[in-house]
């Protein structure tokens, strides 16, 4: 979502005249677009500020923008003198206006979470210069996992009017985009009406976009199990457009730890789902997010996420320490795990995720599946693209473009990527 709130920034800046620079080195103006989910995000806001500052002793325009700044709001310019602007994400709309502030002298930090709309203030979307882009449709939580700042930085779950959506992804296609990638914090929560009025849901958002023309690919990202609805799972058998990807995280694998998180689901409920999941879409791949050192867990209790790691056999997954957030209820909890077994017991995480992201890899190979191309490779004559399961395939040699679907055969995997013989070229 960073990125795509980045790109909507950037469209908004280059409305009112402003360039992209090439590095922070040339720039009249830097925005920092930070994320609030782990200390070491936070803490980086910081050191990337120190590094701003010229050898002539000049420096930038500073604007940190994002859920630091929401979270943190004046105290961050009184840590960083040299921050001009503070924009929480729900504000980001009014960059512009505080910049004006910033040269007339005035004060310029807005961590409101305005009633109206930030998407009306936002330009219309821009040229793509790659064939995949990022449509929030959904934002804010109100799961309130007890070790997670989200509800209290991008606020309630707020779902984008339908028309919004398929106006803007209708601008995304027309501008050469050939895959979609809905967002939200809890993207299957969204709800809207459609034009006749009628209540829908995320399978029923994905109906419509996969009938419009030119659009190749739907992906939808980040999912609570809670809100994997009967009618989504359906959507994956029924939607040809609709990528056999998932993430959908778990967080951790013993029940008590889960309530603890205040998650919501059971560790039985969570496999349950997995398996209808599979059930109507075999080749279904599974990717997931995982939190080591939980306040109180046990030797005993990671064991237990080792073993849901292995029972599900994730295609990929993300792993991470605990890390306490300043005003969730885990920060205040005894037993904080210390950090030398953290740091043993994600190195077994790790290892058990990384055997799984190879061998399901390495199942591929001999497989011919379609890859949009995306950007150009490391050698020359190398192209990168994606496989349907979000594999990074590179193609020798290809007769094709960036933006082109391609029937490729797998020769080859490794841990991170994939090798691609061309097979065929799709009609565009």
């Amino acid at each position: 979502m960073n990125v795509y709130d980045g790109e909507r920034m950037t469209e908004m800046l280059g409305a009112k005249g402003m360039t992209a620079a090439a590095d922070g080195a040339d720039a009249d103006l830097v925005v920092l677009n930070t994320c609030h989910i782990r200390e070491k995000a936070a803490e980086k806001v910081y050191s990337d500020i120190g590094r701003l500052k010229r050898q002539d002793g000049s420096r930038p325009m500073i604007a940190v923008a994002g859920c630091v700044a929401q979270a943190e709001g004046p105290e961050i310019t009184r840590r960083a003198k040299a921050v001009d602007i503070v924009v929480g994400p729900q504000a980001y709309h009014r960059l512009p206006g505080l910049i004006d502030d910033v040269l007339a002298g005035r004060a310029a930090v807005d961590t409101d979470m305005p009633e109206d709309s930030k998407f009306d203030a936002l330009p219309a979307r821009a040229k793509q210069a790659r064939p995949s882009a990022f449509l929030t449709v959904q934002e804010g939580c109100d799961k309130f996992c007890t070790y997670c700042v989200v509800p209290y930085t991008r606020g309630a779950e707020v779902s984008r009017p339908w028309g919004e959506v398929m106006d803007e992804a209708r601008a995304l296609v027309d501008a050469g985009v050939r895959e979609i990638t809905l967002l939200g914090q809890n993207v299957n929560a969204w709800t809207g009406e459609d034009e006749k009025g009628r209540v829908q849901g995320l399978d029923g958002l994905a109906r419509a976009l996969d009938a419009l023309p030119g659009l190749a690919r739907i992906r939808y990202t980040t999912s609570h199990p809670n809100d994997m609805t009967e009618a989504l799972i359906r959507a994956h058998a029924e939607i040809e457009k609709l990528m056999p990807f998932l993430h959908l995280p778990v967080q951790a694998g013993s029940d008590r730890i889960l309530k603890a998180m205040n998650r919501s689901h059971s560790r039985d409920s969570y496999l349950r789902l997995i398996e209808r999941i599979r059930s109507v879409r075999s080749d279904m791949a599974l990717s997931g997010d995982f939190i080591v050192g939980f306040p109180g867990e046990t030797d005993a209790e990671f064991e237990e996420t080792l073993n849901i790691v292995r029972e599900v056999a994730y295609s990929q997954a993300f792993s991470f320490k605990y890390s306490p957030r300043p005003g969730t209820p885990a920060a205040g909890l005894d037993g904080h795990v210390p950090a030398p077994i953290m740091d043993e017991r994600l190195q077994r995480l790790q290892a058990a995720i990384n055997a799984d992201q190879l061998a399901f890899n390495e199942a591929t190979v001999g497989r011919r599946t379609t890859v949009l191309l995306e950007r150009a490779g490391k050698y020359p004559g190398q192209l990168i693209g994606k496989s349907p399961w979000l594999q990074s395939i590179i193609v020798e040699n290809a007769d094709a473009r960036i933006g082109d679907l391609i029937e490729v055969d797998i020769v080859s995997g490794g841990p991170n990527s994939l090798g691609g013989a061309v097979a065929s070229r799709q009609a565009a």
